[in-house]
């Protein structure tokens, strides 16, 4: 990890612990639908933790037989942002992350690659002091391996030189994609994805 010039991190279990935040969000989104609705979206969300709300809003909103249509995702998406965006600041720090980043911005390129919007990961990273530890911010509904793809045409980076740290098969596959090698970070919730991943893996970032 340290010997790689450019980093390309996840967010959401990467940085923050904040994946949980967003599964009860999804949740309370949908309660008046019952328990089994509940544990399908959390099942749903647990495993494809790196797609954007964009995507997830509207198959949640078929499986509880509502139409789909522009207006009603824009309001989810806007209740959700109100549920997530100060629990999200507000959530533990990967163990180690946020002292990995002060000590190495200035030697490493580091680059975000999430799913949360555009603006609201701004928003985030400028509420926790560390958007200047990133070089560049790709949001939604930039997806990961066109941000990765952009990233390494337009900054000219090496892909020898390149890490894509994520915790979810959304991070993965985006790494994949464009040929970055991937560094797996473990959580309580990609075990579904540790059962098939053959990789380099971390808990935390306390020893890199």
């Amino acid at each position: 990890m340290k010997e790689r010039s450019v980093i390309f991190w996840d967010f959401d279990g990467v940085i923050k612990e904040s994946v949980a935040v967003k599964t009860h969000a999804y949740i309370s989104l949908f309660s008046k639908h019952g328990p089994k609705v509940a544990s399908r979206i959390r099942t749903h969300h647990e495993e494809n933790g790196g797609q954007s709300r964009f995507e997830k809003i509207p198959l949640y909103l078929s499986w509880v037989s509502e139409e789909v249509n522009e207006e009603l995702v824009e309001h989810y998406c806007n209740v959700f942002k109100g549920l997530v965006v100060k629990a999200v600041i507000a959530s533990e720090w990967v163990p180690g992350v946020r002292e990995y980043l002060e000590r190495n911005f200035s030697r490493q390129r580091f680059v975000m690659v999430t799913a949360t919007p555009q603006e609201e990961i701004e928003t985030i990273l400028k509420a926790l002091s560390i958007e200047r530890y990133f070089e560049h911010v790709y949001g939604a509904p930039t997806p990961k391996a066109k941000a990765i793809e952009m990233a390494l045409d337009d900054r000219f980076f090496g892909i020898n030189d390149c890490l894509m740290i994520g915790d979810s098969s959304c991070d993965l596959e985006a790494a994949l994609v464009n040929n970055v090698d991937f560094l797996l970070r473990t959580t309580d919730s990609n075990g579904n994805l540790m059962t098939r991943y053959t990789g380099p893996f971390c808990k935390d970032f306390l020893d890199e």
